[in-house]
C-alpha cells in the first residue's frame, strides 16, 4: 500500500533527509526540487522467512512466589548477580531501550522489530559470546540488567559539567574516553509487582536470552543452533551454507588459505589436513561456505555444493535437502555388455516399485481371460543362422545341380537294378522339398 503526500520544498535546493515514522523509513533525495513536489511513501512490511535467531522465544515455566520482595531479597540479587558471567543465546542489540522480556512470557520486540533494532542500533553481542551483568537496577515491577557496560556512558550527566578557570581551562567532571558505549540492556518485567524471586529463579527466567551454565565456548555457541547443525559442528563436519564462525568452531583455523577468482567471483579456499589423512577444501565467499570438497585416500572426490543450512536457520518450515552430495567418478564410454555367464540379466523396464505385486499377479489365466496369464518378459529365440546343422538351401545353385527330367528314366548306378518306368499318376505330384522345410514353389 502506498500513500502520496505533498511536501513543499524550496526551489533550487538539495535535500537529503531520513525520516523514521513507526518503523517506516522515508528517504528523500532531491536536487533542484520544484515547489509542491509529490513523493511516494511505501508502507509495505517485510516479507519472507525470519531468521530463527530473531524469532519469538519459548516462554519459561518458573514457579514465582506470591510474596513481594523485601530489602533482603534486593541484597541477594545484587550480591549474587552483579558481575555474573554467562553466554548469549541470541544476538543482543545496542541502544538504551534494549529488549524487554516478560517473566514466563514473550520477548519484545521479536521478529521484524528485532531485526530492525539490530540494523538501526547495531549489534552488541553475537550468539555464544560471553557476557557480563555489569549493572542491575531494581524497580517496583522489573529488573533492568546492563550487559557488557550497558548502552550508556557512566556518569552520563556529569560528562556535561565542566569546572575550571578561564574559557579554555575547564574540564568535565567525568574523565572517560569519548568512545560510544557498545553494551546492551535487558529488562525483565513482572505482572504488577516484583515477587520475592531468588537469584537462581532470575537466571532461569533469563535463560532464553542468557545461559549461566558452565560451558566451553564451543558448547555455548552450538547451544544457540538447531540440533542438526550443532551435531555437525561437534562432529567436526562442515556443511555448505555455514558461516566462517561455524567453520572455525568445527575445524579450527585452516592450515593454509588461497585466494582465487572463478567466473568473476572471488573466493577463499581453506585447506585442512594432509595425505594420507582426509583433506578438506572449504570454499568461502564473503562469510558463507559455498563449496566443500573431501578427498579421502583411495576414494573418489566428494563434492558438496547445495546449501543445507538455509532451511535450518529460518522459521518458515522449509524442508532440508536430504541428499546434497555429488560424487565425481569416471564414466565408461560406449555400450556396456554384461557377461551373462557371470551376471544376471537386467530386469525389463517396469512402472512397478521394487518388490511391488499387483492383485492380477495372483489370478489364474481363466480369471484374467488370457491363455498365458500375467505378462512376462519377451524371450527371443536363439539365432541359428550360422549354425551348419540347420542351414538349408532354399534355392540350390542350378549350375552345379541340373534338374532331373521326369520323362526320362533315372539312370541306375553301377551294381544296382534298373528302376521301372514311373507311374503317370505319381508324376503329377510335385516333389517334396528337402527336410520338409519349404513349401513347393510354382514358377
Amino acid at each position: 500500500m502506498a500513500h502520496r503526500m505533498a511536501i513543499p520544498l524550496t526551489r533550487n535546493s538539495f535535500c537529503r533527509a531520513v525520516v523514521s515514522l513507526s518503523g517506516i523509513a522515508l528517504f528523500i533525495a532531491a536536487e533542484q526540487v520544484a515547489l509542491g513536489q509529490a513523493i511516494t511513501i511505501s508502507t509495505k512490511t517485510l516479507e519472507g522467512p525470519i531468521d530463527r535467531r530473531y524469532a519469538q522465544v519459548e516462554p519459561t515455566h518458573v514457579d514465582l512466589p506470591k510474596e513481594e520482595i523485601d530489602a533482603r531479597g534486593h541484597q541477594d540479587i545484587l550480591r549474587v548477580l552483579t558481575a555474573e558471567q554467562g553466554f548469549a543465546m541470541r544476538p543482543l542489540p545496542r541502544g538504551k531501550k534494549g529488549l524487554t522480556l516478560v517473566a514466563n512470557g514473550k520477548l519484545s520486540p521479536a521478529g521484524e522489530g528485532f531485526m530492525s533494532m539490530v540494523s538501526e542500533q547495531g549489534l552488541s553481542v553475537k550468539p555464544g559470546d560471553r557476557v557480563v551483568l555489569s549493572n542491575i537496577r531494581i524497580d517496583r515491577d522489573k529488573l533492568v540488567f546492563d550487559i557488557n557496560g550497558g548502552p550508556e556512558h557512566k556518569h552520563e550527566f556529569m560528562r556535561h559539567i565542566q569546572i575550571g578557570m578561564g574559557p579554555n581551562m575547564t574540564q568535565p567532571l567525568a574523565q572517560d574516553d569519548s568512545e560510544a558505549p557498545t553494551g546492551s540492556r535487558i529488562t525483565l518485567t513482572f505482572n504488577g509487582r516484583l515477587p520475592d524471586v531468588t537469584p537462581a529463579q532470575v537466571k532461569a527466567l533469563l535463560a532464553p536470552l542468557i545461559s549461566f551454565d558452565v560451558k566451553t565456548p564451543a558448547q555455548a555457541y552450538t547451544d544457540t543452533l538447531p540440533p542438526k547443525l550443532k551435531e555437525a559442528i561437534l562432529n567436526h563436519h562442515v556443511m555448505v551454507g555455514m558461516s566462517t564462525q561455524m567453520v572455525l568452531y568445527a575445524l579450527g583455523q585452516p592450515e593454509s588459505k588461497s585466494r582465487e577468482l572463478k567466473d568473476q567471483t572471488p573466493f577463499e579456499e581453506w585447506i585442512y589436513g594432509h595425505p594420507p589423512q582426509d583433506v578438506n577444501f572449504v570454499r568461502v565467499n564473503g562469510n558463507r561456505v559455498i563449496r566443500v570438497e573431501i578427498a579421502r585416500l583411495g576414494q573418489p572426490l566428494e563434492v558438496f555444493t547445495q546449501d543445507e543450512v538455509a532451511g535450518l536457520m529460518t522459521t518458515d518450515g522449509k524442508p532440508v535437502i536430504a541428499q546434497v552430495s555429488t560424487r565425481e567418478h569416471t564414466i565408461q564410454l560406449g555400450d556396456v555388455h554384461p557377461d551373462l555367464d557371470k551376471q544376471a540379466p537386467l530386469a525389463p523396464p517396469s512402472l512397478r516399485k521394487p518388490g511391488e505385486k499387483l492383485p492380477e499377479d495372483a489370478q489364474t489365466p481363466a480369471q484374467t481371460g488370457s491363455r498365458d496369464g500375467p505378462m512376462k518378459p519377451v524371450m527371443f529365440p536363439k539365432d541359428t543362422t550360422n549354425d551348419p546343422a540347420h542351414v538349408n538351401q532354399a534355392r540350390p545353385d542350378k549350375s552345379q545341380t541340373a534338374p532331373a527330367d521326369p520323362t526320362q528314366p533315372t539312370p541306375a548306378k553301377p551294381g544296382t537294378t534298373k528302376p521301372s518306368t514311373p507311374d503317370p499318376a505319381q508324376q503329377s505330384a510335385p516333389p517334396s522339398p528337402p527336410n520338409g522345410s519349404f513349401l513347393p514353389t510354382t514358377f
